[in-house]
């Protein structure tokens, strides 16, 4: 029993070690161009909205693979750091966070159900752990799914050969998962709309659902933390990747076989993004939005570009260190931030204080 206890801590060290060095990687090359540079705010959002889509040139993603999704079951234990979940969540790659998924919730009177909505690399419990209880103390009933599901050898990317390393699929089949789910939790509660709240992905995976999958009548609430609402350049390597595969050399296909379909879709300029942001819309109907960003993202950049475009309706453009310095959240540990924790809270409704406190970077 010993050993076979003793193997199975070897593994979850070893996928730990290896997936950390994966993402290590990708914060290592976006910072060795420098700190996310601090272009003037909104600038990239607003030079996007106000181009013209232009027609896509030899991008052939490799968007038919299979891809599924889940309702995580049971509650791992609450986490205050990234890689504290993302390690737990290695080995129970299915789990909720904690508060998530208990399908007796019912609403208080002024609150809506929240949908949490994970990231690229992620999933429910690894993105949710801090945010999710924190939520359901508020009286919030909260709902987490894993979506994006997608096998490496279906362009997934390498990442998802790893337990529990979702949301790598086509984000426009995963946004109709996001709706199947949506509904299941409207269902359930016997509410009229819901609340959502995004990471990275998540965030655009949301606005996808909302956008083209009948969300917006659904929805009164929208969080998105580090949302690549206007994709990445990482420092440049995704402008110069886009490019030249504008110029007709698909550069940018293969690399989905790397980083899956997802990763590529959110660089730049993509004909996904081109798509989703059509016509300068970014704010739907009613829908309120809450637009959160940090200085020190490494995936989304310039950090500024995860913004709506300055004047869009109903929406709140938020900056983490902006009155607290201490928050040297970056693109991963920003979800285990206490401030942006405080910021969800507020922005669903909840009577809390806006926090200021210390959380670093990455380990945070």
């Amino acid at each position: 029993m010993t050993t076979s206890s003793n193997r199975r801590r070897s593994r979850t060290r070893l996928l730990t070690t290896a997936v950390a060095a994966i993402a290590a990687c990708i914060s290592l090359a976006a910072n060795s161009a420098g700190t996310a540079s601090a272009a003037p705010q909104q600038q990239l959002a607003d030079q996007i909205s106000g181009a013209s889509p232009t027609p896509a040139r030899a991008e052939t993603f490799l968007l038919n693979g299979e891809s599924r999704w889940l309702i995580p079951t049971g509650n791992g234990p609450k986490q205050t750091t990234f890689p504290a979940a993302f390690a737990h969540s290695l080995s129970n790659p299915n789990v909720a966070p904690a508060g998530a998924n208990d399908w007796s919730c019912k609403p208080q009177a002024g609150r809506n159900p929240v949908v949490l909505v994970h990231g690229t690399w992620e999933n429910a419990y690894s993105n949710w752990s801090m945010i999710s209880p924190a939520l359901r103390q508020a009286g919030f009933c909260v709902y987490a799914l894993d979506y994006g599901i997608q096998p490496s050898s279906q362009g997934g990317g390498v990442a998802a050969a790893f337990p529990g390393v979702y949301g790598t699929g086509d984000i426009v089949k995963s946004a109709t998962q996001i709706k199947t789910f949506v509904d299941k939790v409207l269902t359930s509660t016997g509410a009229a709309k819901v609340d959502m709240v995004g990471h990275s992905m998540g965030g655009i995976s949301t606005r996808q659902y909302l956008r083209f999958d009948g969300g917006a009548a659904k929805v009164a609430n929208v969080v998105t933390l580090g949302a690549t609402n206007n994709g990445t350049t990482l420092n440049g390597i995704g402008t110069l990747g886009r490019t030249i595969n504008d110029l007709g050399v698909d550069i940018l296909g293969p690399l989905a076989l790397g980083v899956g379909v997802s990763g590529t879709q959110q660089i730049y300029n993509s004909p996904f993004l081109k798509n989703l942001n059509s016509g300068g819309v970014y704010a739907l109907g009613d829908i309120r939005y809450t637009i959160v960003n940090t200085r020190y993202d490494e995936v989304t950049t310039p950090y500024s570009s995860t913004f709506f475009p300055t004047g869009t309706k109903n929406t709140r453009n938020i900056t983490l260190q902006d009155g607290c310095p201490r928050d040297t959240s970056d693109h991963f540990s920003m979800s285990y931030s206490p401030r942006a924790t405080s910021i969800v809270l507020r922005a669903l409704g909840a009577d809390v204080p806006l926090v200021c406190a210390p959380n670093a970077w990455l380990v945070g």
